[in-house]
């Protein structure tokens, strides 16, 4: 019934215009369009379609055919394509686990101990030189050793807070020697120490130093240094002592003994004091932290001058006389120059 109403429908349209083998061909395509148009109907709940509707359905491209829309099985439910999980990324759940990215911050590449230009955040230091003294000092002491250690807060490359000990230690003149002989004969008796006296000073400090490094190369630096502290000077003169030692042997008695210089008179001196220098830095090498440092700095100690008994005055000397040796009481200034590592 269906074909013969769609060949009637066509032959009355177009009688007389084809040959018998062109309507054979349009009456196939009719037919199969209708065909279309019936599956589409088992599965929808759209009203059967009319013969143009089912030509029109000819028209449409194979991509809408065969969307997820459009179901090819008439016994299969349509599934609308927003509903059909999409197949899970392997690679990257392996990556990142579970399918979620993790966020990570940024990286960190120091430690608790470096700061944030890559320094370290502690200092320390050691080394040991001469200390030559200038000024008034000069005139009554000699150059010695001196020795320092140091350490403390590093802020970046170029600044540092360090706490530093100082020890520097020097002889005494011959002409201090010659006029302190006078002055002990004075008290003790003439020629009591006539060709014995020796002596010596030193002074020891605690001192904040803070440093400036103003030119850091591959190998060679330069830093300034400046601070204040406590200095604790000290002077004091000697005269050697044979020490007599026991007797050893099989019934036969050998003596031994030894000499030492015996403190015989002492000074003290406690006072602020300021330091001020440069050094020069040299890298052990290319990946390590250490370097060689040669440093050279001007000290001022500010001592309190205390009058006593001098070879210029012995007529003062009284019974209750202390202090015969005012020069330790005079200001202090000396340059230190130290030689040492630094980590």
């Amino acid at each position: 019934m269906f074909k013969s109403t769609l060949a009637y429908d066509f032959e009355r349209r177009r009688s007389g215009g084809f040959s018998g083998i062109a309507r054979r061909a349009v009456t196939l395509m009719a037919v199969f369009g209708a065909g279309v148009a019936v599956m589409g109907a088992q599965t929808s709940s759209q009203p059967k379609p009319s013969l143009n509707n089912a030509v029109s359905t000819w028209n449409i491209s194979s991509a809408d055919l065969f969307s997820s829309s459009v179901s090819q099985d008439a016994e299969t439910p349509v599934t609308e394509a927003s509903v059909v999980p999409t197949t899970p990324n392997f690679a990257e759940m392996m990556q990142y686990g579970g399918g979620q990215r993790k966020r990570y911050g940024r990286p960190r590449y120091r430690g608790n101990n470096t700061n944030a230009d890559g320094s370290n955040k502690w200092i320390f230091y050691g080394g040991a030189g001469l200390s030559q003294p200038i000024g008034n000092t000069w005139h009554y002491l000699t150059p010695s050793y001196a020795f320092q250690v140091g350490g403390g807060r590093q802020f970046s490359k170029k600044f540092a807070v360090p706490i530093q000990f100082d020890y520097d230690h020097f002889g005494m003149t011959a002409q201090t020697l010659s006029n302190q002989t006078v002055v002990l004969d004075a008290i003790f008796g003439a020629g009591s120490v006539d060709g014995l006296l020796d002596g010596n000073s030193h002074v020891w400090s605690f001192s904040v130093d803070p440093m400036y490094t103003f030119y850091s190369g591959d190998k060679w630096g330069a830093y300034g240094v400046a601070g204040v502290g406590f200095f604790h000077k000290t002077a004091q003169f000697t005269v050697p002592v044979t020490n007599q030692g026991g007797g050893y042997g099989y019934g036969y008695g050998y003596g031994y003994g030894y000499q030492s210089n015996q403190p015989i008179d002492k000074y003290t001196s406690n006072a602020p004091g300021f330091d001020a220098g440069f050094g020069v830095t040299y890298k052990i090498s290319r990946f390590a932290n250490e370097r060689l440092y040669a440093e050279a700095r001007y000290v001022f100690v500010d001592n309190s001058y205390r009058p006593g008994i001098s070879v210029n005055n012995l007529n003062q000397i009284t019974a209750t006389s202390t202090n015969f040796f005012p020069a330790n009481s005079n200001h202090t200034t000396y340059i230190p120059i130290t030689f040492g590592i630094r980590f």
